[in-house]
């Protein structure tokens, strides 16, 4: 039997005791009473047994004959407004994910471990609620500061960092803010790092190792807290002295530089002398070689006509002694314009080579065409290169009686010492 089904004696049992007894027309209205109970339970039903309460609430339990029964258009309209509140309710749990987001789900205020994609979506209000956070972004802080290097002195040094954002769900639970946590870590490392190196290296040579330290500083301190977050680059942006000795660090720098551009000059020198000098020193090795063989075959060829020389020497030795004697004064001679001669008395002879050379020199085509007629006579002749010797003595003789009287004597007797010589065989050619 249904709980609302008429019995007792024709009185209705509903629960919400809205019976007829109280009317006196309650037979009359029996009918639609009971059809109404033969209805299943629904929302409009409870709305208007609420709405009935609340009205016997409001009157004082019901000042009018018919206060009793509850009014069906109030019933009506809480209905209907309880259902557009439940229509509002459900539409404003569809939300959106952009791309590049992850939507993490709370629900009553616990994480749950699956994340929302992007797209539309819907949640139950009052029940979930969904954090985006982009993961595809590249964020970027900053951290600067005066810090104290290794050498005690104050630098000031800006870093900038980029990351992403890796675990959504580690970035927004795992710390309290996460940005301002790797804040505070990447000022940490920076000045850890600066403290490590002195202020001259920091400025000049040492850039790069302060950044790849500073991110393996940032990287060890991101694992360590389990932040979600993951670096993608340091850079290391500026490091400058402070303001009061900025005037004797550009100095030293433009010291620096002048240095450095000495050094690469000296190096553009170097390059073009460096050359030069090898070819003269191979030059100079290459002469010495050639000096080296030149004495060489200079003193084999002497060695040569010395052992030629000897038989001579062994068969005639004075005579072949005054040849080389004669020989090598003439080879000396040669070579000055003026000769003085002790004849083994108290006057020195003065021998005017110079005169004498230039005399012969004009002398010798006339000397040529005589000597020329006079080999087919005196071919047979035994003294013929005495005829010879005495013919070419006399046209010199007779143009140096043409010089000054302080010379005569003296070229008669170069005459007469060249004609001992050849009639020694002793004489030139």
């Amino acid at each position: 039997m249904a709980w609302n089904q008429p019995g007792n004696n024709g009185q209705d049992r509903d629960p919400w005791g809205s019976g007829n007894n109280s009317n006196p027309g309650g037979n009359n209205n029996g009918g639609p009473n009971k059809g109404r109970g033969q209805q299943s339970l629904n929302l409009d039903n409870i709305f208007s047994k609420l709405s009935s309460l609340l009205g016997k609430a409001g009157s004082g339990g019901g000042g009018s004959a018919g206060g009793g029964m509850p009014s069906p258009m109030g019933g009506r309209l809480i209905g209907i407004i309880a259902g557009v509140l439940v229509v509002i309710w459900a539409a404003s749990g569809f939300y959106t994910i952009k791309e590049g987001e992850l939507g993490v789900i709370t629900r009553f205020g616990q994480v749950q471990p699956t994340m929302v994609g992007p797209g539309l979506n819907w949640k139950p209000t009052f029940i979930d609620a969904v954090r985006p956070v982009n993961t595809k972004a590249v964020r970027g802080l900053t951290a600067s500061g005066i810090m104290l290097t290794a050498d005690e002195n104050v630098v000031r040094a800006e870093m900038n960092v980029q990351y992403q954002v890796a675990d959504p769900i580690k970035f927004l639970y795992r710390v309290t803010d996460a940005d301002n946590s790797l804040s505070q870590a990447t000022d940490s490392a920076l000045r850890s790092v600066i403290g490590k190196y002195t202020m001259d290296r920091i400025l000049t040579q040492g850039r790069t190792i302060v950044r790849d330290d500073t991110k393996q500083e940032l990287e060890k301190t991101i694992q360590i807290y389990d932040m979600g977050l993951k670096v993608l680059d340091v850079n290391f942006q500026a490091a400058r002295p402070p303001e009061e000795v900025k005037a004797a660090f550009d100095d030293v720098i433009n010291a620096r530089e002048d240095e450095q551009r000495y050094i690469r000059e000296a190096d553009a020198y170097a390059n073009g002398a460096l050359p030069i000098a090898n070819g003269n020193a191979q030059r100079m090795i290459e002469d010495a070689k050639a000096y080296q063989a030149r004495v060489v075959l200079e003193a084999e060829g002497e060695i040569a006509r010395f052992a030629k020389l000897l038989p001579e020497y062994k068969a005639a030795p004075e005579i072949t002694r005054e040849r080389l004697y004669i020989e090598t004064m003439e080879k000396v001679l040669g070579k000055t314009n003026k000769v003085l001669v002790d004849d083994k008395s108290n006057n020195l002879m003065v021998l005017p080579l110079d005169q004498m050379l230039r005399g012969k020199a004009s002398a010798a085509p006339a000397a040529t065409t005589p000597q020329a007629e006079a080999a087919p006579t005196n071919a047979a002749a035994p003294a013929a290169p005495s005829t010879t010797t005495s013919t070419t003595a006399r046209p010199q003789t007779q143009r140096s009686s043409g010089l000054s009287s302080e010379n005569k004597v003296t070229q008669e007797r170069a005459d007469a010492y060249r004609e001992r010589l050849e009639s020694l065989g002793l004489g030139r050619g």
